[in-house]
Parts: C-alpha cells; sequence; structure tokens
C-alpha cells in the first residue's frame, strides 16, 4: 500500500477491515471474559463491570503510546527521514516503559478507593481486587505490545495485530475456564483467572508482534545508539500521546459517573448494563477500525502535506462509519432481550441491560462523528483538541444529563433516555466545528 497516492476509499477499506476484525476479536475476549464472570455468580458480573472504569486507566495508557509513536512515526515516514523513524520507534519503547511503571503502581494503589466510591457491596469489592491487581501487574506486557506495534500501524500493516488478537480471543476461550475453576495441577483462581487468562494471551501476543516488528525495513540498520535517550524526542512522544491518554481517561470518568448513577437501582442493574455495553462495543467495531485507518492515512498525508487526502479521508470515514452505525444500531433494536440473556438468566439483570440497549441503539450513528474526528486530530498532531473533545464528552455531558434525568422522574431509562439527546446535540456541533477547522486550516 502506497498511503500517499493510492485511491482513499480503497485504503481505508484495507487498513479498516483487519483493524475491525482484529477490534472484534479483541471484544469478544470481554466478552469470553463477562460470560465467564456469570457463570460465577451476579456479583462476580457487577464486580467485572465495576472493575471496567479502572482497567481503563490500562487501555487508556495504551493507546496514548501507541496512537503518539504512530502518528509521529507516520508523520516521519511521509517526511522521508529514517533518522525520525528510527527515533520515535525506539522512543516509544522507552516512553512506554515509563509509563507502565508508573500505571501499575497507580492501578493498585487507587483501585480499592475508586471501587467504594461507586458504592460496591464488600463481596464485589473483593471480587474486583481479585480481578483488576493481577491485569495491573501485568500491565507492562500490554502496554509493551502496543508500543511495538506502532510501527507496524504507521506503516499501515494492521494484519499483525489483527492476527494477534483473533490467536488471543481463543487462546482466552480455553484459559479463562482453566485458570478460574481449575484443572489437574492448575488450582481455581476464581475472577482472578480472568485476569491470569489476559495476561497469559498478550504475553504470547507480545511475542508474535516483538518478532514481526524486527523484521520491519522501516528500521533496518537500527543500532543500540538509536536507545540512547532523546529529551527532545521522548518530550514530543508526551505530547502527543499523554492528551490522548488523557482523554480515554476522562472516558473512564464518564463510565464512573454512569455507573455511580446507575448503582442507586442496585447491583442487578449494574450487571445488566455492565453486560449490555460488553456486546455493544462488537457493533461499534467499524467506527474503530476506520478511526485506526485515518490515522494512518491523514498521518501521512499530513507529514508530505498532501491536504486534498487528509480532507477526503475524513469526509469520507464518517460517511461509511454513519451507515454502518444505521445497521448496528437496527441490529440492536430487534434483539436486544436476547443479546443480554447471553451473560444472565437473572431476568432483573435482562431487563434492565435490554432496556439500556434499547436507547442506545438510537446513539449509535453519532459514535462516527465523534471518534472519527478524535483520530483525525490525533493523525495531524493536534491531540490536545482530542483531550478537548473528551472532557466536553465524559465529565462535562453528564452534568446537565443527570440534572435533566431528575428533572422527570430519576429513572434508569430516563437517565439515558437524556444521555441520547446530549450526545446528539454534541456530535452536531462538533461536526459543523470540524469542518470549519477543515476549511480554515487544510487549503
Amino acid at each position: 500500500m502506497n498511503l500517499l497516492k493510492d485511491p482513499i476509499p480503497g485504503l481505508i477499506k484495507k487498513i479498516a477491515l483487519p483493524a475491525s476484525i482484529g477490534t472484534l476479536f479483541q471484544t469478544l475476549f470481554n466478552v469470553v471474559d463477562t460470560f465467564f464472570a456469570g457463570t460465577i455468580s451476579p456479583e462476580a458480573l457487577s464486580a467485572l463491570a465495576k472493575s471496567f472504569p479502572i482497567y481503563f486507566i490500562i487501555v487508556a495508557a495504551c493507546v496514548g503510546v501507541t496512537v503518539g509513536g504512530t502518528s509521529l512515526i507516520a508523520n516521519s515516514i511521509g517526511e522521508k527521514n529514517k533518522t525520525k523513524i528510527h527515533g520515535y520507534f525506539t522512543h516509544t519503547i522507552i516512553y512506554g516503559l515509563i509509563v507502565s511503571i508508573i500505571i501499575t503502581a497507580v492501578g493498585l494503589f487507587f483501585a480499592p478507593y475508586l471501587f467504594q466510591l461507586m458504592g460496591s457491596e464488600l463481596e464485589v469489592i473483593q471480587l474486583g481486587l481479585s480481578y483488576t491487581n493481577v491485569v495491573f501487574s501485568g500491565s507492562i506486557i500490554f502496554i509493551m505490545l502496543v508500543a511495538l506495534n506502532s510501527l507496524l500501524h504507521a506503516d499501515g500493516d494492521t494484519k499483525t495485530y489483527r492476527n494477534v488478537l483473533i490467536l488471543s480471543f481463543f487462546l482466552n476461550v480455553l484459559l479463562n475456564p482453566l485458570f478460574i475453576f481449575g484443572f489437574g495441577p492448575v488450582p481455581a483462581f476464581g475472577i482472578s483467572g480472568i485476569g491470569i487468562a489476559t495476561v497469559v494471551a498478550q504475553s504470547i501476543g507480545l511475542i508474535i508482534v516483538f518478532i514481526k516488528a524486527s523484521k520491519s525495513q522501516r528500521i533496518e540498520n537500527i543500532s543500540l545508539k538509536g536507545f540512547k535517550l532523546n529529551l527532545k524526542l521522548l518530550t514530543n512522544l508526551f505530547f502527543q500521546s499523554a492528551p490522548i491518554s488523557a482523554a480515554l481517561l476522562l472516558i473512564s470518568v464518564g463510565n464512573f459517573i454512569i455507573l455511580s448513577y446507575i448503582g442507586i437501582f442496585g447491583e442487578f442493574a449494574t450487571a445488566g448494563y455492565g453486560s449490555a455495553a460488553r456486546f455493544e462495543q462488537i457493533l461499534l467495531l467499524p467506527v474503530l477500525g476506520l478511526n485506526t485507518a485515518i490515522i494512518s492515512i491523514i498521518g501521512q498525508n499530513f507529514g508530505s502535506k498532501n491536504y486534498s487526502r487528509v480532507k477526503e479521508s475524513y469526509f469520507k470515514a464518517v460517511l461509511y462509519g454513519f451507515t454502518l452505525m444505521i445497521i448496528s444500531g437496527l441490529i440492536i433494536l430487534v434483539s436486544a432481550d436476547k443479546i443480554v440473556s447471553i451473560f444472565s438468566d437473572n431476568q432483573k439483570v435482562i431487563s434492565y441491560g435490554s432496556l439500556y440497549l434499547k436507547i442506545s441503539a438510537l446513539i449509535f450513528p453519532a459514535y462516527p462523528i465523534f471518534f472519527i474526528s478524535n483520530g483525525f486530530f490525533m493523525a495531524i498532531k493536534k491531540s490536545s483538541y482530542s483531550m478537548y473533545l473528551n472532557i466536553i464528552r465524559n465529565v462535562i455531558l453528564p452534568i446537565p444529563t443527570i440534572l435533566v434525568a431528575q428533572f422527570f422522574d430519576g429513572g434508569f431509562d430516563t437517565f439515558f433516555w437524556s444521555y441520547c439527546f446530549f450526545n446528539w446535540l454534541y456530535v452536531i456541533c462538533l461536526f459543523i466545528y470540524i469542518k470549519s477547522y477543515i476549511k480554515k486550516n487544510l487549503n
């Protein structure tokens, strides 16, 4: 693929499709975790749901490292600057190591307090910590995997990571019951086994991506001197990735606010929402694939000042995403009850989960504008803009959402109807702003 010359629609398809398939299996990985948590108890299912905004600290770090590295390496490829390609590759690894140490310490220390803030029962807190302590201890593996993968993504290779995610999914299907329930010499770890299975699967993925990245022509003749600390490169990586990580942490804040509000209705409501949200991610995959594609395509073309291709990439990705999300929303509307019953046979859990999904289906076509706009700003090295977008959506918007819901009856469904309205209002304003920004800055 030539990201600077090949037709945009074909490039989007070639990069987004493998990325979407990979993310599908990454999401199915989480769905398998949710399924097996449900086999333990409704409390374990609630614990896993409440652990998501805490675990999302690792996700935020991973995305920050990989998108920061991908965008800077992609820009360097567009500039045809081999020295910068080598420098940003090695310093993405160094930066990832630093971040992983910080994330592990923060996660292990603050997780107990975050579970308490969500109003969790003591049993749910204990179950949640049994899971989060394991995954935070293995965070260095997750972050090193995506740091190495940033080189592959910058060059438009989303197939390798796709294959890793597919393999990880099947490993997770086998390892979850092994570590949860035990077999032969392997003891039963309970909910901790879900975390152990995740760490083992990611370790194997790290080995595969390391082998593939080391064979890339982009880092031919790279030497150990490339790992000599360069504060300028490290600073550039920080300012490119930190706003993205901060933006994603704000998604975690948004989830935390939602889960705290839902917690008023009991652990069954939390379990229902958590189960539905995990499945919901599957149908959002095309948007995430498109986001990955435009970071690579726009990153290289912005580096080579091909602004017409930058504009075409953004608007085509939004159009494709909007169309696909209408289809996904229709699928959810007609199958909400059956979806939640996969994870639990408890009628209260099913009722809450299906109610959320039916309202959420109406928000689906709004998601492409938000996610692709985030990717657009990441690719043109305006990561701080992505942070601002997430502050508005995940910290500011929940405030009027809760106020409007309480103005009526404060009910579970009223809250999500209010959430639907404010999401649509936000993305319409965002799309108008992006059009204005492109017209002003990229002509």
